[in-house]
């Protein structure tokens, strides 16, 4: 509890011991992040967020006796997480139990083919000289593409600022050698030539809310970072890794401020000063990290603040992630049915391209689709009762901001019923005999329950003018001492892209106890 408020209900910007308050608004993974770079950096963070437990969009409902994990379903790039936990003096093995995946993933094609991609790159020469074997050069030399694009876009742009141009000027002879013009399919497809495995490789961006077909091709880095570092799963769920970050947090001193809406973020003399939450309440601080949407960060929570860069005419011309359809659903009964069922499964639809143009440009819910189907149970038996399974099937769509937009509160059930059939028909016989929970969220629930721009899945989408320096910066210049992380901000989308925000964020913000001892 706080026991130092002004009598106004306002914090001051020090404690008792003359420690800084840093506020941050929302405890999804970038907010967490951030809180546990700036405790170990001797701030005393506030993490104040609207949901009922930490997460973000990783949070869990549960209901007979089924836990469903909306948000991400995978763990890649583990030492990112093992950086950030030494960074506050602990090891993150001590406090989340991850598990190797193998395979990741399974395709499963209209013509009754399948494509396995897991850890071993030997088994991987193998199930490539199965399942296309005149492409497996041409895969080869796509994996050693990746490799120079992860070094280049992750381990290098991705992990420092960059809020300068000069930053991204000096960057352009490597995005010319890389040729980030060209998409992600287009330098899939000259490398190998059969549609389903070109598929297989250039639907990575996808994860992170971008067209295959415009995202630039310096996201082929996720073909590499899967392979180098594997997929994890934490048993528990992405939730239990929240809730894991969290507990860090409070135990640096720092607190969690659950169902708490933030109004505005607060100046004073040109700059930040804290914020002012949706009852009236005021938080003083003279350092504020905004882990909401950067969309809804500048449109919102700074009204009140004239914006150089992200004016509301820009926020509405900018191209937004593609919306999510999400069914979760329970079986009874099911645990030792359905082996072509791994934890995770791409169910692929008869189109490619023409689907993903319906969904990011002519904003049309298609017949057909393509789905992502997670089965947690395999890996984890407390998300279900013994025996039985928990799912989610996850199928993208247009966001809300297109000309004519999906009229949801019509077209949920319905959709959920077709996504049942592709289900049935392709991966799970004799489905609807079996369900005995059911929960569903459209880009409707992304915009009310996550104050998603349009209901984006995952923030601005990332084309090449709308990354690096043309992305939303993680400085605020407007507003000194304010700060963003989080999907919508450098470097991206994703866990790892969230978490490696925060660690800009902690090059970016100065060493409190270094500060002082130097003093």
């Amino acid at each position: 509890m706080i026991t130092n408020a002004h009598s106004d209900g306002s914090i001051p910007l020090e404690d008792t011991q003359s420690q800084p308050v840093a506020i941050v608004i929302g405890a999804g993974f970038g907010g967490l992040a951030a809180a546990m770079r700036l405790g170990a950096k001797g701030y005393r963070c506030i993490v104040v967020d609207r949901l009922e437990t930490p997460g973000g969009r990783a949070t869990a409902i549960h209901k007979n006796g089924h836990r469903f994990d909306l948000g991400p379903t995978i763990v890649t790039v583990p030492q990112a997480l093992e950086e950030l936990w030494a960074a506050t003096g602990r090891n993150f093995h001590d406090d989340v139990d991850l598990r190797a995946l193998d395979p990741f993933y399974t395709f499963r094609f209209p013509d009754g083919s399948h494509f396995s991609v897991g850890p071993d790159k030997e088994a991987m020469r193998a199930e490539v000289k199965r399942f296309a074997p005149a492409d497996l050069d041409g895969y080869e030399r796509y994996m050693e593409d990746a490799r120079n694009r992860y070094q280049f876009g992750f381990e290098d742009l991705g992990r420092r600022s960059m809020s300068q141009l000069w930053q991204t000027v000096k960057a352009l002879p490597t995005f010319a050698r890389y040729r980030a013009d060209r998409s992600v399919a287009a330098h899939v497809a000259m490398r190998v030539r059969d549609e389903r495995l070109r598929m297989a490789l250039s639907f990575h961006p996808l994860f992170i809310g971008g067209d295959p077909f415009h995202v630039t091709s310096i996201y082929a880095l996720v073909s590499y970072l899967e392979s180098a570092y594997g997929m994890h799963y934490a048993m528990g769920g992405c939730a239990a890794l929240a809730q894991a970050m969290a507990d860090v947090v409070t135990a640096q001193g720092g607190e969690m401020r659950y169902h708490t809406d933030v109004d505005e973020i607060l100046t004073e003399n040109g700059k930040v000063a804290g914020v002012r939450l949706g009852d009236g309440e005021v938080l003083k601080a003279g350092l504020v990290v905004s882990n909401a949407d950067a969309g809804h960060t500048y449109e919102r929570l700074l009204r009140n603040v004239p914006s150089r860069r992200w004016t509301p005419a820009r926020l509405k011309r900018a191209r937004w992630s593609m919306g999510l359809f999400v069914w979760y659903f329970g079986t009874r009964g099911t645990r030792a049915m359905w082996p072509k069922a791994g934890q995770h499964t791409i169910v692929s639809g008869p189109r490619y391209e023409g689907l993903v143009r319906d969904i990011f440009t002519n904003g049309k819910l298609a017949e057909d689709m393509s789905l992502y189907v997670h089965r947690p149970s395999v890996i984890d038996p407390t998300v279900a009762p013994e025996g039985d399974d928990t799912f989610y099937a996850l199928s993208p769509v247009p966001h809300l901001g297109h000309e004519n937009p999906v009229d949801w509160a019509e077209m949920a059930e319905p959709y959920r019923q077709r996504v049942q059939a592709v289900l049935e028909e392709h991966l799970l016989p004799g489905l609807g005999q079996h369900l005995s929970a059911s929960h569903m969220m459209t880009p409707v629930h992304f915009r009310n329950r996550y104050l998603s721009p349009l209901g984006s899945g995952f923030s601005i989408e990332p084309r090449i003018l709308q990354s690096a320096w043309f992305r939303p910066h993680n400085v605020v210049e407007e507003v000194p001492g304010l700060y963003l992380v989080g999907a919508g901000t450098h470097p991206g989308a994703g866990l790892p892209g969230v978490v490696s925000s925060a660690e800009v964020l902690g090059k970016l913000v100065p060493d409190v106890r270094a500060s002082r001892a130097a003093a």
